[in-house]
């Protein structure tokens, strides 16, 4: 089937991660996947912490989902046109993160980020973005410089074909660095439209915030007439019902959504307070549009999927991810295997690397040879994880302390391997 898609398709994949270049050996071609396992084409089976890179926060085929979505089909797939799914998701949304007075659903995170920017330059009438190394926030063109996931994955700074009149826009400072930010400012801050930044970030593996860095970059937003961007793409409730900004305690002016919110459909959203979504047509004279936005078989597979995120399904995800962190750091000791571990709930970063890692650079000191090494030990075992060390592994509440057990056991042999 490779050797097929690479005749027909780029690289063989749809999306550049997919093709196992950062592992090596050759991508698995997914058949079908049932709660916490998939099966390839081949009929191997796998315990899954790819997720479909987040967005199966309750597993594969989850019953309630599923059951919602063929519903909807029989009703019909796509009218372009309003619907009751789209308003309920709509309000559940605005009830669980207060953040969001107003949303706008799109088919991508990336759809959601450049509209998010394009609208904070209309509502600050400023040209320029701050953003952070490792942040990858889609791939429109303002966004390619420093970006992690795939682009850390295959080395490049920034994307041919990316004029730099466009990112010349774009300043781009270290993660969990606020005094950089507060340099930047002083210089550039009448200029500066917005802040972006993954609260949580998921690009780089996972590094999450310290203390004081999103409440600094409110408090300079605020000083300096600029608004914050949190892009929970990732984190939007996958760390809490109410994403980052509610576990950390520091709201932004606008919010990008995916993933989760789609239950394994495509979907994108981009919301925030009234007064800057007032300025999106057809109220106000910010143009976006969607053939398929706010798609009514996504917006029931959302809807089924937050119906699920009870308290007690995130004290699930917390115990189980929990269980996984210590396992595998006691794994690795114990093979005398230096790793360094993230984790914000039920995501989860792996680092072969020392001591902690708390921004891109310290990312990028990780052996990722041994990670390559580690991964397909653990693949040849029948377990699925993310094939770049550069990504997040996740968790579903469809896993059990029997599958991480197992996760575990297997890990302890990947790293002897690696030793």
């Amino acid at each position: 089937m490779f050797r097929r898609a690479q005749e027909v398709m780029v690289g063989g994949v749809s999306s550049p991660v997919r093709a196992f270049k950062a592992v090596g050996g050759e991508p698995l071609f997914i058949a079908r996947g049932l709660g916490p396992i998939v099966w390839d084409a081949d009929g191997n089976s796998y315990i899954d912490y790819v997720l479909s890179w987040g967005p199966l926060i309750l597993g594969h085929a989850h019953p309630g989902v599923t059951s919602a979505v063929i519903e909807q089909v029989r009703k019909g797939t796509s009218f372009g046109a309003p619907t009751e799914p789209e308003l309920r998701l709509a309000e559940e949304v605005h009830r669980s993160v207060p953040s969001i007075e107003a949303v706008r659903f799109v088919n991508s995170g990336t759809e959601a980020t450049m509209s998010a920017l394009r609208l904070a330059r209309a509502f600050t009438s400023r040209k320029k973005v701050v953003k952070f190394e490792g942040c990858y926030h889609g791939h429109a063109d303002q966004f390619l410089t420093m970006a992690g996931s795939g682009l850390a994955t295959f080395d490049l700074p920034s994307s041919s074909g990316v004029l730099d009149s466009v990112i010349s826009s774009s300043i781009t400072l270290p993660f969990n660095d606020i005094a950089s930010a507060e340099k930047v400012f002083l210089n550039d801050g009448a200029d500066v439209a917005a802040i972006i930044v993954e609260p949580v970030a998921g690009n780089m593996g996972v590094v999450p915030p310290e203390k004081g860095f999103l409440s600094g970059l409110r408090r300079v937003a605020n000083e300096n007439g600029s608004l914050l961007i949190f892009d929970e793409v990732i984190s939007g409730f996958r760390v809490s019902r109410g994403g980052a900004q509610e576990l950390f305690g520091v709201s932004p002016d606008i919010t990008c959504l995916g993933k989760v919110i789609g239950g394994g459909f495509p979907v994108g959203a981009y919301g925030g307070r009234m007064e800057i979504m007032r300025l999106v047509a057809p109220e106000g004279p910010v143009y976006q549009a969607g053939t398929l936005s706010g798609n009514p078989v996504a917006m029931v597979a959302g809807l089924a999927t937050l119906d699920e995120l009870t308290g007690k399904a995130y004290a699930t995800l917390e115990e189980l991810s929990h269980s996984l962190e210590e396992g595998l750091a006691e794994a690795a000791f114990k093979s005398s295997v230096q790793v360094s571990l993230n984790r914000v709930g039920s995501m989860v970063g792996l680092f072969f690397a020392e001591g902690p890692v708390r921004n891109f650079k310290d990312s990028k000191r990780g052996n990722t040879a041994s990670y390559a090494k580690f991964h397909r030990s653990m693949l040849g075992q029948g377990f699925y994880l993310p094939p770049s060390p550069f990504e997040t592994i996740f968790l579903s509440t469809a896993h059990t302390e029997s599958e991480v057990s197992r996760t575990v056991r297997a890990a302890s042999i990947a790293f002897k391997e690696c030793a």
